[in-house]
């Protein structure tokens, strides 16, 4: 079966994104082998409506689930109306995302997990001061801050120590960086 795995970057070893609409990647995996193709997110640097289309691309893809921290209204609407359940999973790596799930250890969301547009803000530098790393509406680590409950907390002892998710959570910072930063070149060396 294949799922979609919100990314940091393009392998099963790749951090996995706590973000579905403004995620760079996404992996989509294939439960019962384990091959995988990382997809980029052209929705990420959207102005407006990336949920919507960031869900659309990944439903017309033919995935059966999503694997995602965080996932917004309208995200999640487009998706529940293509049939496409959505898992919460804690964080780590997509290849710990992909077990999780095979394990049955990943339960699905009846409701959006995150306000409308709030991964507006996640690691742009937005200045909204709501976060260790710049995350807007995310604690620490990328764990969900207390204003913005999720509707099922993900499940404990999935995915790497708190001590280890710190550091791949910085890791996957400096990655989403380095592909703005590149991004960025692109369009001036365009002009």
């Amino acid at each position: 079966m294949k799922i979609a795995v919100s990314a940091m970057g393009h392998d099963m070893d790749a951090p996995f994104s706590p973000v579905f609409g403004r995620c760079p990647v996404y992996v989509i995996a294939d439960t019962e082998t384990m091959s995988f193709q990382a997809v980029p997110n052209q929705a990420a640097s959207a102005a407006g409506g990336a949920g919507i289309q960031a869900a659309q691309d990944v439903a017309n893809r033919g995935v059966k689930a999503v694997v995602t921290g965080n996932i917004g209204p309208n995200a999640y609407q487009v998706l529940a109306s293509a049939g496409v359940p959505v898992h919460i999973f804690a964080g780590g790596t997509v290849r710990q995302a992909v077990e999780a799930y095979r394990s049955g250890l990943l339960g699905s969301v009846s409701a959006p997990t995150g306000p409308a547009h709030g991964g507006m803000g996640m690691m742009r530098g937005m200045g909204m001061g709501r976060g260790m790393a710049g995350q807007r509406g995310f604690g620490f680590a990328g764990q969900p801050s207390a204003n913005q409950p999720i509707s099922q907390p993900p499940t404990s002892g999935v995915g790497p120590s708190p001590r280890s998710n710190d550091v791949a959570s910085l890791k996957a910072e400096v990655a989403e960086l380095r592909e703005r930063l590149g991004r960025l070149a692109d369009r001036i060396e365009g002009q």
